[in-house]
């Protein structure tokens, strides 16, 4: 059934404004770390220990999420998760301690748990299966726009009226998607009655027993943990103390990293869909995609601060090259589970970005700290640990590849 313009708008538009909020509140720490730490007085592995909260709250979400997302439906469980959200900005807002900023940032990442996934359930369910990577990247650029505007635009406003009530307005706008969800999104019934408890807790085993699953997961987890980690906190701290820029210059590298990002959400997403009526799956393009990813950050662990701000710009384009794997994993699995395969993706790359934010400030904390940051080797000794796991990934995605090609013909055939 081709979807009319204001149905698309419906559809499409609503979850835009929902994941922009998500990705505004993912990254918005890198550029406000050193107001907290200045007002708060948080160390390196704190520091990453309250950013994390965003993860593990949004981890622990996922599977119950999908269950709730494919048999109630993306408007509603998208609405109610967005007032949580908004509770959790008001309590930042508000909070003189680290622990109450913890909380606060829980809230939030509970709160925005299923900006993404639900979105890619409803358009699993509205549009043809080779139309997903396209809009699906579409979706991930309003994310980009949200990673943007947490960096220029949110150092402006923290100049004008301070980080507490940076997040009081957020906590506002929050509310206002909530009921623009609830009250624009349109519901599509399920072909098939809903599945009962029983059926749902085996489609979460389905997806978790498959090969074709776990083919996937590991490098596609693993590459966009280290981004989400990365990009989300320890990108500017890292232009800080390696590259010696000063606060406005860092948000403007940001800036550019955030609007490289939105570019391959977008670019990565029409190649995908282009090659795919060729025959090719969006995997072949993630694959290629991940790959660069890994040099690039080769580049960043090697030390060299020269063309910083072309290096973090790819470092943000390539970097989305992992979100293509839910779309290639949406067309190898039955639609009602979609929610399923999504959020059980979705919590392995969650639970591996929480502890790769964690972990990376916890490494960088074992050298003694320089005058104006923290040192460098810490940066090359956090980063490579992380790269080097994606290496192990690529060889596993190879070898798996190889392996069920010899076993049954390959049910993975075109990338």
């Amino acid at each position: 059934m081709k979807l009319s313009p204001l149905l698309t708008i419906r559809i499409f538009l609503p979850f835009a404004l929902g994941y922009f909020l998500s990705y505004l509140y993912r990254t918005v720490n890198a550029v406000i770390a050193p107001n907290l730490a200045a007002d708060i007085g948080v160390d390196p592995s704190g520091l990453g220990l309250l950013t994390a909260a965003y993860f593990i709250a949004f981890a622990s979400s996922q599977l119950p999420l999908g269950v709730l997302l494919d048999r109630f439906g993306s408007r509603r469980i998208e609405a109610l998760l967005l007032l949580f959200a908004a509770t959790g900005a008001f309590v930042f807002s508000r909070s003189e301690t680290l622990t109450g900023l913890v909380v606060g940032r829980a809230f939030i990442g509970f709160g925005v748990s299923a900006c993404l996934m639900a979105a890619f359930k409803a358009f699993a369910m509205w549009f043809p299966a080779p139309q997903l990577p396209l809009i699906n990247g579409i979706q991930m650029t309003s994310g980009g726009l949200g990673a943007l505007s947490a960096t220029a635009p949110v150092e402006f406003l923290l100049g004008l009226m301070g980080w507490r009530a940076v997040f009081l307005t957020l906590a506002l706008a929050t509310l206002a998607v909530a009921l623009i969800v609830f009250l624009v999104v349109p519901d599509k019934k399920e072909t098939k009655p809903p599945d009962s408890l029983r059926e749902q807790m085996a489609g979460i085993r389905a997806v978790f027993t498959s090969p074709v699953f776990w083919r996937i997961a590991p490098w596609a987890t693993l590459s966009q943990a280290a981004y989400l980690a990365i990009q989300g906190l320890w990108s500017g701290p890292w232009l800080r103390d390696a590259a010696g820029y000063d606060r406005a210059d860092i948000a403007q590298i940001l800036l550019l990293v955030a609007v490289a990002m939105t570019a391959g959400y977008l670019l990565l997403g029409i190649v995908a869909n282009r090659l795919s009526r060729a025959g090719w799956s969006p995997l072949g393009v993630a694959a290629a995609g991940m790959l660069v990813f890994m040099l690039v950050q080769a580049w960043i662990v090697s030390g060299r601060v020269s063309n910083a701000r072309l290096v973090w710009m790819l470092f943000g384009f390539f970097g989305t090259s992992g979100i293509l794997c839910y779309a290639d994993l949406s067309q190898r699995f039955a639609s009602r589970l979609a929610g399923r395969v999504n959020t059980g993706l979705n919590l392995l790359v969650f639970i591996v970005a929480f502890t790769a934010q964690w972990g990376i400030g916890a490494v960088i904390d074992i050298w003694p700290s320089t005058r104006t940051g923290y040192a460098v080797v810490g940066y090359q000794a956090g980063f490579g640990l992380m790269l080097g796991l994606q290496a192990m990934a690529m060889v596993w995605f190879l070898f798996s590849g190889w392996r069920m090609r010899r076993a049954d013909g390959d049910r993975i055939d075109s990338d």
